[in-house]
């Protein structure tokens, strides 16, 4: 049992020892001089801020296939979940009963048209008669009464050629819009109920809609930019938005605002808008999650800097800023959303000033003062890593720590 408190007692002197150790060669890393650390000015340019919101996509049209006519379900002619044209040929119910009706009304049409040409020229008849002398007035008005039921009898006839040739023309039962098919519901040998029975369902696919419901706040600013000049409709609508799917990183899909709702929902106090997103790959599938980006304020010369270059303290965000002679100082900032992957900066920065981006921690280290080593940040902004090391670095991060966790200058153990 002695042996053993003598071993802890051993660890624990080597390990305070070691610890110890490290920090002098710390303190001796730091005393040729300020730690470095990577600086850059921020980027400042033209930009539009962008509020983000969810919403789901949704179909342009979309149709629930029934039969106009009832019978029994004689053929399938499409694939489930393909792609159909307008007028394309989807079921077909047994059309034998329909075409003998079919037939009967048109001997009923032939039977009606032979009476109509009789009592037709029965009438021309009785007139010359009547206007000779040699017929009865009351001959006259029998002949046009039968005339004009002749006529009654062959427009009904005439209706009920239509209304059959329409039922055996509905026993094919086509797609009235081009888009996706969904599965059949129902299988060839069943019986199909008029009007009732749901055969199967039809969407559009391009252009295909987003819907988001926004709160009265951005509704309100949405319509002052509108007054603004900002988009040519002088409504909100018209505006260009970009929405990304849950999986995706960046905006990708380009479209519009092009319908606002007219009232502002009173039980949710937010107000609903759609967007039109062009869709020719048919990528995109009506009933998918998604955020768009709509445009938030006018065009202006904006400021900012990468999310690893700003720090927090309780409420309050900041910055390091250094100095000409690399003495560095807290600003605090206010930050807005962000744009090209950069946060921008509403207040506490001009533009001008020199921003420390990675090395962080070392700003404490060096008692309030740096060694920068500037870069200039790109464009669009994809994190630390992407700017690779600065020469002479030894493939560390630019201005960071190594990836074992030592400082640049130590030396391995």
């Amino acid at each position: 049992m002695r042996w053993n408190r003598v071993g802890v007692t051993v660890l624990v002197l080597a390990a305070a020892l070691g610890l110890a150790g490290c920090e002098r060669k710390q303190q001796g890393q730091h005393a040729g001089g300020p730690p470095p650390v990577t600086v850059a000015k921020p980027v400042v340019r033209d930009i539009v801020e962008m509020d983000e919101f969810t919403g789901r996509f949704d179909a342009v049209g979309s149709v629930d296939i029934r039969a106009r006519v009832g019978g029994y379900l004689e053929s399938v002619n499409f694939k489930d979940g393909a792609m159909v044209k307008e007028g394309d040929l989807l079921f077909v119910i047994d059309r034998r009963p329909y075409k003998a009706a079919l037939d009967q009304a048109e001997a009923s049409l032939v039977s009606a048209q032979t009476r109509f040409d009789l009592a037709k020229v029965e009438l021309e008849r009785a007139e010359r008669l009547a206007k000779s002398g040699a017929g009865t007035e009351q001959s006259l008005d029998q002949r046009r009464q039968g005339f004009l039921a002749g006529q009654a009898d062959l427009a009904g006839a005439k209706a009920a050629v239509e209304q059959a040739r329409l039922n055996y023309e509905f026993t094919e039962v086509r797609a009235p819009i081009t888009g996706r098919i969904s599965r059949k519901l129902v299988t060839v040998g069943n019986l199909i109920n008029a009007d009732s029975t749901l055969l199967t369902t039809l969407v559009t696919t391009d252009p295909i809609y987003f819907y988001f419901d926004i709160d009265e706040r951005s509704f309100l600013a949405y319509q002052r930019l509108a007054q603004q000049g900002v988009n040519s409709t002088g409504d909100s609508t018209g505006l260009p938005v970009a929405v990304m799917l849950t999986d995706e990183k960046e905006f990708k899909h380009k479209g519009r605002l092009d319908f606002t709702d007219n009232r502002v929902d009173a039980a949710t106090g937010t107000m609903r808008l759609r967007a039109a997103i062009p869709n020719k790959d048919q990528f995109l599938t009506p009933g998918l999650f998604g955020r768009i980006a709509v445009p938030g304020s006018p065009k202006y010369q904006g400021v900012m800097l990468p999310d690893e270059a700003i720090l927090s303290d309780l409420d309050r965000r900041y910055v390091y800023v250094v100095a000409p002679d690399g003495s560095v100082k807290q600003q605090p900032v206010r930050l807005g959303s962000r744009t090209d992957n950069y946060r921008i900066i509403r207040e506490g920065l001009k533009g001008d000033e020199t921003v420390v981006i990675n090395g962080l921690q070392r700003v404490r280290m060096g008692g309030g003062k740096v060694t920068p080593q500037p870069l200039e940040l790109p464009a669009v902004w994809h994190g630390l890593m992407a700017l690779g090391p600065p020469p002479g670095a030894g493939g560390a991060p630019p201005g960071g720590d190594k990836k074992d966790g030592s400082k640049p200058g130590d030396s391995k153990k």
